[in-house]
């Protein structure tokens, strides 16, 4: 027994890797084979029992259903044979002249039924034309014996390519997208449940007609039959997997449905396709789905579907807010741009209140209802941050001035909102290890706690960390900067060279002679410590202070003698008159331009105004 399922185990595993050419021929005379197979045992049943049932159908309905004998009967069995006949020899694609033989065969017990021989000699000869179709059947596949060896050989030598040249992790997505798993797990599913369906149906008309009652389906059937297909379409591993390539499909059309509506176009946000199934296949094997009874089974199918509701609502919300925040940094004044966005937001803050609502008013307080509540809650805190951060920068834009203290609150609001989840998110561990530990615990749900911990809390909290001794230390380079203000200001007359807007109130001095925004240079330092123009360093450990004259990005020299600049360490001085200046510093703010190419290259592929205009750090979000 464990050969012949070790042997199944492999010839499973061959035809899977198969190419899709060699696959089409291997099906060919796989049907084939069946129809063989069929022929033969048409031919045995019909002449083993027609006596039987003629005399059954004659004493039970009084005439003959089926003839003993006549054109009736043997014109009915050659035209079945005949199909069969012509289908097997075409499918093996054998000559004609074999064919023909074939055929003959295949009709010979055909003329026991004409000839009224005995019983015993019918299945004689249909035993004995069922043994020379199977002989000339396996003579025409042991020819078939070297194209399938070579086609094994093809799918070793492919395999052994792809691992070595890609790596196992290339080997197993190339498979997958090219024997299309997920379509085929689908269409096993879709169709066991409509079979199961018509099934249930029938039964239930059958047997409302039984005992006279109306043989219309109502509400109340309908509803039975939905939970009895529901429960048997995840009563076992392989109809779990079913259902997770439905749920695949029914989410990444929905995520093409919202990506298509907010007008977004990024290809990362087209993962809720992957994500969704995954996630509900590991809610069921952590909640041993399938092995539950069949009304607990319901209970919870229905609960594990809630935190999947929650968890693609928490993926769209990822969706939407890069293009809230684009939309609102880009100072896009279109209704028919911002107002689908809003009203995505507006539903992702309205759904999961309604949710909560309606689960606490129909269910008491459990493991599982404290954790869809904190989902919830947690998402409409998110919707608010983005929302307030959006908000601030459209009041910015309507002003159309520089806010220079904009950063400090967007980074105030976004921290706010990690802190909060950060929060949630070790609430959410003590809530697993309370129901590990006091009611069901398993292996798997141990292994989604410890992920849980390392990403949703441990990186979090690391990342946040960094975010924050990132922009302590941005703001102590810009304390140690001189600042002008006032008349010395308007002295300058240019603008800053990383947002080309002008000073407002003050700006500071970089050790180079260059000025900036506090703000715009605090952005780029959280990138490097080197100047926007010159690339030399601003921070100095130990400020002292020179005599220097203020001069402007253009080289002019403001007329101010008791200015005092903090030279740049390992520079020197600054020079103290603006003709010299001249001889040192570039023309204008477009004279220096930084290498965005090498500076992408070093930086992950991100671009220097992504940086710039984006108001906090990207691993604090």
């Amino acid at each position: 027994m464990e050969r012949a399922t070790g042997f199944c185990v492999l010839t499973s595993i061959v035809v899977l890797l198969l190419s899709q050419k060699s696959l089409l021929k291997f099906y060919t005379l796989f049907f084939a084979v069946l129809l063989g197979v069929g022929a033969t045992l048409v031919n045995y049943y019909v002449t083993s029992h027609i006596d039987f049932y003629s005399l059954y159908y004659m004493a039970t309905l009084g005439f003959k259903l089926l003839p003993q004998n006549g054109p009736v009967l043997w014109l009915g069995m050659a035209g079945v044979q005949l199909l069969l006949g012509f289908g097997h020899v075409m499918l093996l694609n054998v000559q004609p002249t074999y064919a023909a033989l074939i055929i003959l065969d295949i009709m010979a017990p055909m003329w026991g039924l004409i000839a009224e021989l005995p019983v015993d000699v019918r299945q004689t000869v249909a035993i004995t034309s069922g043994f020379v179709l199977a002989a000339s059947t396996a003579v025409h596949l042991a020819w078939k014996l070297k194209w399938f060896y070579y086609s094994c050989r093809y799918v070793y030598l492919l395999v052994r390519h792809m691992y070595r040249i890609y790596g196992m992790q290339a080997l197993i997505e190339d498979t997958w997208s090219r024997v299309r798993l997920p379509d085929v797990l689908r269409v096993f599913w879709l169709t066991r449940m409509t079979a199961q369906a018509v099934i249930l149906v029938y039964v239930v008309k059958v047997i409302g007609d039984e005992n006279g009652e109306q043989t219309h389906l109502t509400r109340d059937m309908l509803w039975d039959v939905f939970s009895n297909l529901i429960i048997s379409g995840c009563d076992s591993t392989l109809t779990v997997l079913g259902m997770s390539a439905v749920i695949s499909s029914i989410a990444h059309y929905l995520g093409l449905g919202v990506l298509a509506f907010i007008g977004s176009t990024e290809d990362e946000d087209k993962r809720l396709g992957f994500v969704a199934p995954v996630l509900f296949f590991i809610l069921a094997l952590q909640t041993g789905l399938s092995s539950l009874d069949p009304e607990e089974r319901l209970v919870r199918l229905g609960r594990n579907m809630c935190l999947l509701l929650t968890a693609i609502l928490h993926f769209i919300h990822g969706m939407t807010d890069p293009v809230l925040m684009s939309l609102s940094a880009s100072h896009v004044l279109s209704v028919r741009r911002h107002f689908p966005v809003l009203l995505v937001s507006v539903c992702l803050f309205v759904l999961p209140m309604v949710l909560s609502y309606v689960l606490w008013h129909h269910y008491a307080l459990n493991t599982w209802l404290f954790a869809v509540t904190a989902f919830c809650v947690e998402l409409c805190l998110k919707v608010i941050v983005s929302l307030t951060v959006y908000t601030l920068f459209m009041v910015d834009g309507h002003y159309n001035m520089l806010w220079e203290t904009l950063d400090e609150y967007v980074y105030y609001v976004r921290s706010s909102g990690n802190v909060i989840e950060f929060i949630f998110g070790v609430i959410m561990f003590g809530n697993g290890a309370y129901t590990m530990m006091f009611e069901s615990g398993s292996k798997i749900r141990a292994c989604m706690m410890c992920l849980h911990a390392y990403f949703n809390i441990y990186l979090q909290a690391k990342n946040g960390w960094k975010t924050f001794i990132k922009r302590r230390t941005a703001v102590k380079k810009i304390n140690s900067l001189p600042e002008v203000k006032g008349t010395q200001l308007r002295d300058i007359e240019d603008v800053c060279a990383i947002c080309y807007q002008e000073f407002a109130t003050s700006a500071r001095i970089t050790p180079c002679h260059h000025y900036f925004h506090a703000s715009c240079l605090r952005k780029w330092l959280y990138i490097q410590e080197t100047c926007p123009m010159c690339h030399q360093r601003v921070y100095i450990e130990e400020v002292t202070h020179d005599s220097a004259t203020l001069s402007n990005n253009n080289g002019y020299a403001a007329a101010n003698e008791n200015m005092e600049l903090a030279p740049a360490a390992g520079v020197g001085a600054a020079p103290a008159a603006g003709p010299e200046l001249n001889d040192q510093l570039p023309e204008d703010n477009d004279s220096i331009e930084y290498d965005e190419d090498e500076w992408g290259a070093q930086h992950s592929g991100s671009s220097i105004e992504d940086y710039i205009n984006n108001d906090t750090d990207s691993e604090g979000e």
